[in-house]
C-alpha cells in the first residue's frame, strides 16, 4: 500500500504527541511492507528531503511573507503541502490513501482527495472543544469547524480512546461505525540500554529524596498546578520527597510563582526542556510518575512511565482512565483535585509491595496492548476499509450514471419516434 502521511510535526520537530505517533507508526508500516511518504513542516536546519530508515520524508517551508495570525500560517502551510504532494505524485504516481493528522492539515488533505480521487483517513488526536472545555472565541470556533470538516471528508476516522470516540460523536454527530478506536503505542525497546544514572539523579535530588516526576508541556490541561497544590500535604506526611517538573510551556512563570507562594522552592525543581535521552534517564531515576491532566485524549507519557518501571498516578479522565486500573497497574486521582492526587502518591510512597505489583502489571499491559505491530495492523485495516468504501462509491456513481444515460437515451429515442410519427401523419394529411 502507498500511504501519504500529512502532519505539521515530525522529528526532529516535536510540538506535542503527534510527531512520535507519526514517526513510530510510519516505521512500523514500513516494516510491514508498505510504502510511506511523510509531508511535513521544515523547522530549523534540517534537510528538505530525507530517507528516514525507509520512510520518505519531505519538508516544506512556509511562505516568505509574514502571516497575520496562526490560522493564516496554517493555511499557507497547507498550500505548500499540496504543492509538494503534487510534485511527488507526478513523479512517483498516486497514493492509495491519505492519512491526515489533526485539523492542521485538513485543507491539504481535502484538496488532494478531490484532485487525485484518493480516500482520506484522519486521526483526531484531540479536539479544540476538549482542550478549552468548550468553544468561546472566533478562532476556537474556526478550528472546531475545521475539525468537523476533516471528519466529514474522511472515509474513516481514527481516535486513540473510547473517550475520544464519544467526544467526536457528541461534537460532530459522526456515525458510530465511522470512528475506529486505535490506541497510541510506545517503542518497547526504548529503555533496554538505559541504566539508573545516580550522578544524573543527584543533579535534581538528594539520595534520600524520593523523586515524584511530571513530564509534559506546561499548559493548563496537563494539570501541573494541581500536582504542585498536592505537595504541602505530601511533604507533611513524607518529608523526603521532591517534585521534578520536566518540560516547558506558557505556564512556567505562573507555576514558579505558585511554588514560591507555597514556600516549596527547595522541594520543587523545574528542569526546563529535556531531550529524549535525558527524559529516558529521568524516568529511570524517578520513584513515582504523575500525570494529573484535566483533559487527556490518550497519554503516551503514561505508557512510557509504565514501561520504565515507574508506578504511575493519573487522573480519572480521558484515555488515562482507560489505561490505568486503580490499585492494579497504577493509581488514579480525581481530576483537578490536589487532595486526591496527594492521597494516591502517599499510598505508593508508603506501600512498597503495592508499588512492585503495580510496576509488574503495568509493564505486562503495555507490552500486550500498546505495541506498534498490533497498532499498525489495526491502522492498515482502517485504510482497507476506506479504500473499499471509495471503490464502492465510485461503482455506485458509475452505475447511477449508466442508468441515467440509458434513461436519457430511451427518452430521446421515444421523442424521436413520436416526432417521426407526427411528421408522417402530417404528410399523409
Amino acid at each position: 500500500m502507498k500511504i501519504l502521511m500529512l502532519s505539521w510535526e515530525y522529528p526532529p520537530r516535536v510540538v506535542g504527541g503527534i510527531a512520535r505517533v507519526v514517526h513510530d507508526l510510519s516505521h512500523r508500516l514500513i516494516k510491514d511492507g508498505h510504502d510511506v511518504t511523510v509531508v511535513t513542516y521544515r523547522d530549523g536546519n534540517v534537510p528538505y528531503e530525507e530517507n528516514d530508515n525507509g520512510v520518505k520524508v519531505y519538508r516544506v517551508d512556509n511562505f516568505m511573507i509574514q502571516p497575520n495570525n496562526f490560522i493564516d500560517w496554517i493555511m499557507q502551510l497547507n498550500f505548500n503541502m499540496v504543492a509538494k504532494s503534487g510534485e511527488i505524485i507526478a513523479k512517483e504516481g498516486n497514493f492509495d490513501v491519505i492519512h491526515a493528522h489533526d485539523w492542521l492539515v485538513a485543507y491539504a488533505a481535502k484538496t488532494l482527495k478531490y484532485a487525485y480521487n484518493t480516500p482520506i483517513v484522519s486521526t483526531i488526536h484531540a479536539t479544540e472543544a476538549g482542550r478549552n472545555s468548550g468553544i468561546r472565541g472566533e478562532q476556537q470556533k474556526y478550528i472546531n469547524d475545521t475539525e468537523w470538516m476533516l471528519t466529514y471528508e474522511s472515509s474513516e476516522v481514527i481516535v486513540n480512546s473510547n473517550y475520544m470516540k464519544n467526544e467526536l460523536q457528541r461534537l460532530f454527530g459522526l456515525p458510530f461505525e465511522k470512528i475506529n478506536v486505535v490506541p497510541n503505542g510506545v517503542d518497547l525497546t526504548i529503555f533496554d540500554n538505559v541504566e539508573k544514572d545516580y550522578d544524573f539523579r543527584r543533579q535534581y535530588a538528594m539520595d534520600n529524596e524520593k523523586i515524584i516526576l511530571f513530564v509534559g508541556r506546561l499548559v493548563y490541561e496537563k494539570g501541573v498546578q494541581h500536582l504542585i497544590g498536592a505537595m504541602p500535604k505530601i511533604l507533611n506526611n513524607y518529608h523526603d520527597a521532591k517534585l521534578i517538573i520536566a518540560g516547558k510551556g506558557p505556564m512556567l512563570d505562573e507555576l514558579r510563582n505558585e511554588v514560591n507562594s507555597l514556600g516549596l522552592g527547595n522541594k520543587v525543581y523545574f528542569t526546563g526542556y529535556l531531550n529524549s535521552k535525558q527524559v529516558k534517564k529521568m524516568y529511570r531515576v524517578a520513584d513515582i510518575a504523575v500525570f494529573p491532566s484535566t483533559y487527556e485524549p490518550f497519554g503516551i507519557v503514561a505508557l512510557e512511565a509504565m514501561l520504565s518501571e515507574n508506578p504511575v498516578v493519573v487522573s480519572d479522565i480521558g484515555g488515562l482512565n482507560e489505561i490505568v486500573e486503580h490499585g492494579v497497574n497504577g493509581m488514579k486521582s480525581y481530576a483537578g483535585n490536589s487532595n486526591s492526587i496527594a492521597d494516591s502518591i502517599l499510598t505508593l510512597l508508603f506501600d512498597h509491595k503495592l508499588c512492585d505489583t503495580i510496576v509488574k502489571n503495568a509493564k505486562q499491559k503495555v507490552k500486550a496492548q500498546y505495541n506498534w505491530p498490533k497498532i499498525a495492523q489495526d491502522t492498515h485495516f482502517t485504510y482497507q476499509k476506506a479504500i473499499c468504501e471509495t471503490m464502492a462509491e465510485r461503482q455506485a456513481k458509475q452505475i447511477a450514471q449508466e442508468q441515467a444515460d440509458k434513461t436519457s437515451q430511451k427518452k430521446n429515442g421515444t421523442e424521436i419516434t413520436n416526432l417521426l410519427s407526427f411528421k408522417k401523419r402530417q404528410a399523409f394529411a
